[in-house]
């Protein structure tokens, strides 16, 4: 697929750097940054300790919609075309993003200039993608979606814009009510007095327009202070989980996979992506599966290592890497995924990596088929809204108590940063994989109960634990902070974190992982 090979580009800080131009960052501030400052810098010189002038307010991130997730019904002859197409998508956002950072500038003199040298182009190359995706959905028999041409155009945000919509839809909603239960009700507005938005997070320094645009961080993309809270002034916020009737699968089943200390990593994701290379435009953690890259297929998958302690477990597990911002570089500071899209700082290995498959609290499950394929969370809420995000923050000590969504945790001596995913449970009991990737599985209702026929699957959840050096926030400013991986146009807000899943099993384990779970055995 020769479209999709990717040209070559300098980083976002490297172009700002070798202008010797201070890079404005988002709506209105200013940030004048030695991109290559030491960590044992003083502290208003290394990383989260930038100094700000005030400006006017600018565009701190492009919003667009995302097109996968409205073609729920793509016949499978088109899925792998049009795949390739969803990623060109992704490729024109970054592309556009990474203008939009490096032209600061111009952007200072024309008031117009992010409309027409920025977006105007962009919708101009997005419509081209979008006639490829209905001829190739047409092509093959089937019916594109008649809402296809208003997914053309895309925005301007400003900071206080991007707080992934505001209000938490349903609550509970993503994990099912069940074992993560707790889902911030309003985005940050009961964190501790902190503020979601981008209104005078810096330091109190505003814009013309009295927004604050500084969106922070070592590449410039985030995140900024509001994206932190002291999580010992948060209300708890974890509900009870549903109560267990006569017919629940009450077992447990525990694999063992490691901590990806090998350093298993690419920016590839062979179920949104497959065949493109650095399809997620971030860096991910493999565990499970040793040969997952956007080449792999379900053959290579079954020839493959593990990293599993149970040889039979030939799954795939793997989340975006979380890095601390701490003005030092890794090893992809020069590479597509990396430094080259605002990926930054040091990679952290889980000092933890807990993979448990549990029950339903309402009836028996049945065993996940060969191949099925989950993505929990969203890693596109800056720009999509939280209606499918399932992120989970905490912190060891209070993991029972709070649940962060559209924040990360500054936790307090001794406590380490931990990361909680609980997987969609309920299964349509046909497909491994659907057009959007959504569709064929779902979260449990509220009572832990599967609908529209969905049946109970033991519901995949991981848990995973850092030694992350608590950030301090002073005078507005974060200093060392943390952030998952995550695309560049999405400002890593915790909100966009996420999780990806493909079941490869053999030698009956799946059945056996079911039949643990409806004994009400713990088993490993």
């Amino acid at each position: 697929m020769g479209r999709n090979t990717r040209k070559r580009r300098t980083p976002l800080a490297t172009k700002a750097i070798a202008a010797s131009a201070a890079l404005a960052l988002g709506g209105g501030g200013l940030i004048w940054a030695n991109f290559y400052a030491s960590a044992h810098e003083s502290d208003n010189q290394s990383w989260g300790g930038n100094q700000t002038k005030a400006a006017t307010a600018q565009v701190a991130t492009i919003s667009c919609p995302d097109v996968g997730q409205k073609l729920t019904n793509v016949p499978a002859q088109a899925r792998t075309e049009v795949a390739g197409e969803l990623a060109n998508l992704d490729r024109q956002i970054t592309d556009a993003y990474q203008r939009l950072a490096t032209t600061r500038d111009a952007q200072a003199r024309d008031a117009s200039f992010v409309q027409n040298s920025i977006l105007q182009p962009l919708q101009d190359r997005r419509k081209v993608i979008l006639d490829r995706i209905r001829l190739e959905i047409t092509r093959v028999g089937g019916t594109a979606p008649d809402s296809l041409d208003t997914l053309v155009a895309c925005t301007a945000q400003n900071a206080n814009q991007t707080t992934a919509g505001g209000q938490q839809q349903n609550g509970g909603q993503q994990s099912g009510g069940q074992q993560q239960g707790g889902q911030q009700q309003n985005g940050g507005q009961q964190q501790g007095g902190q503020q979601q938005n981008g209104g005078q997070q810096q330091g109190g320094q505003q814009g013309q327009n009295g927004q604050q645009g500084n969106i922070g961080g070592q590449a410039g993309n985030g995140p900024v202070a509001a994206d932190f809270v002291d999580i010992t002034k948060v209300q708890a916020n974890v509900k009870a989980k549903p109560r267990a009737g006569r017919n629940a699968s009450t077992g447990s089943f525990t694999t063992r996979c490691g901590v990806n200390a090998n350093k298993n990593h690419n920016t590839d994701n062979v179920i949104v992506a497959p065949g493109v290379a650095n399809g997620a435009h971030h860096l991910h953690d493999y565990v499970g599966n040793q040969k997952v890259n956007a080449f792999s297929s379900n053959q290579t998958f079954l020839q493959a290592a593990t990293s599993c302690q149970n040889q039979n477990d030939l799954s795939s597990y793997y989340w975006p890497v979380v890095r601390v911002q701490d003005g030092t570089q890794d090893f992809d500071q020069n590479a597509d995924g990396g430094g080259k899209e605002g990926n930054v700082g040091r990679i952290l290995t889980p000092v933890q990596a807990q993979i448990k498959y549990v029950g339903s609290p309402r009836s028996k499950v049945v065993a996940m088929p060969q191949f099925l394929r989950i993505i929990t969370g969203d890693a596109k809420t800056t720009t999509n809204g939280l209606a499918n995000a399932n992120a989970h923050w905490s912190c060891t000590g209070f993991e029972n108590k709070v649940q962060l969504t559209t924040q990360y945790p500054i936790c307090p001596q001794g406590s380490k940063v931990v990361r909680t995913f609980a997987f969609q449970s309920c299964w349509d009991g046909q497909n491994v994989d659907s057009a959007n990737h959504r569709t064929h599985v779902a979260f449990a209702d509220a009572n832990g109960n599967c609908q529209n026929g969905f049946k109970a699957i033991p519901q995949l959840t991981m848990r995973l634990v850092y030694n992350i050096t608590p950030p301090t926030v002073q005078n507005g400013q974060v200093k060392n902070a943390y952030a998952v991986d995550g695309f560049p146009e999405q400002l890593h807000k915790a909100a966009t974190d996420h999780d990806d899943f493909i079941s490869v099993t053999k030698n009956g384990l799946a059945n056996k992982i079911a039949n643990c779970v409806n004994r009400g055995q713990n088993c490993s």
